[in-house]
């Protein structure tokens, strides 16, 4: 390895992590970059170049902050030889593997190859001749004030149901576990290749939502019926569709990679992030109680 590149959360405090970064590559000789606009606030000897050259020279991405720098990092990692990895500031979130009192072992264990990479699937919105990528998720949301969304999937070329929602959520594996599933979506191991089609709030006879492979084409008609919608990508937005748009969704595996050291599985990092351990269990008395309730029920 002889250029590690940096990706900093843009609010919180990457100032000890930078070091330990920096720190670790001066005893090696390794070079560190940072973007020029991330590294203006803060004193230290990464050197500052584009976005753009960050991505020609670096072998190794690291991420500081939560899953959206996350998210930026594996959209500059896309279609690139190196992997991410992803350090923890703060909250705990999927998709970083190790926290800053962590770091500097991390760094020696990749120089030494003694990692493996987990591939993570993108997916491309195609409106036309503009094409949005997201690895989370694209979201089609109508905007405040406006109709509601009313839009028909097809699935492997044909006409499969129409959704008439607040928002209808494409996502990917890596997306199930964030704007998919606080509207009822499943969660979705990373190893799944398939995309999950969640509408938010429906309003129409059918609503619950469709996993579809990879390998089935996917896509998206805006139907008369709907309002102007707001295309987000990953949470930011990207572009307007209106009532006669079709959207091509078309999806590419192992488009970035993140780096994983075996520490946990994606089951307990999902079981933590979302609180399951705190889900309600059922009492193992709770059959008896039904039948002494049912008891005097029949008493009277």
């Amino acid at each position: 390895m002889h250029v590690v590149g940096l990706v900093l959360h843009p609010k919180r405090d990457c100032g000890g992590a930078v070091a330990s970064v920096l720190d670790w590559a001066d005893q090696r000789g390794i070079e560190v970059l940072g973007i020029d606009t991330e590294l203006s606030r803060l004193a230290c000897s990464a050197t500052p170049v584009s976005a753009e050259e960050l991505r020609q020279r670096a072998d190794l991405l690291v991420s500081m902050g939560g899953d959206g720098t996350m998210l930026r990092a594996m959209r500059l990692a896309d279609r690139q030889r190196f992997p991410v990895l992803g350090v923890n500031l703060g909250k705990l979130g999927f998709l970083a593997e190790v926290d800053v009192p962590d770091l500097p072992e991390a760094l020696s264990a990749i120089d030494a190859h003694s990692f493996t990479t987990e591939p993570r699937l993108a997916i491309d919105a195609v409106i036309g001749d503009q094409t949005i990528t997201a690895f989370n998720d694209v979201a089609f949301v109508r905007f405040p004030g406006h109709k509601t969304a009313e839009v028909a999937v097809r699935a492997a070329g044909y006409p499969f149901v129409s959704y008439a929602a607040d928002a209808i959520v494409i996502a990917t594996p890596t997306g199930s576990t964030a704007y998919s599933f606080s509207a009822g979506g499943p969660i979705v191991s990373p190893g799944v290749e398939a995309l999950v089609v969640t509408p938010v709030a429906p309003h129409s006879a059918y609503n619950r939502g469709l996993v579809i492979s990879c390998n089935d084409q996917l896509g998206l008609d805006i139907l008369p019926g709907s309002g102007k919608l707001a295309l987000e990508a990953d949470g930011i937005a990207s572009a307007d569709v209106e009532p006669g748009d079709q959207i091509e969704i078309n999806s590419r595996l192992g488009a970035a990679r993140v780096v994983r050291f075996g520490r946990t599985t994606f089951y307990q990092r999902a079981r933590r992030k979302l609180r399951l351990e705190d889900s309600a269990e059922i009492s193992a008395t709770f059959g008896n109680e039904v039948e002494e309730i049912a008891g005097h029920a029949s008493a009277r």
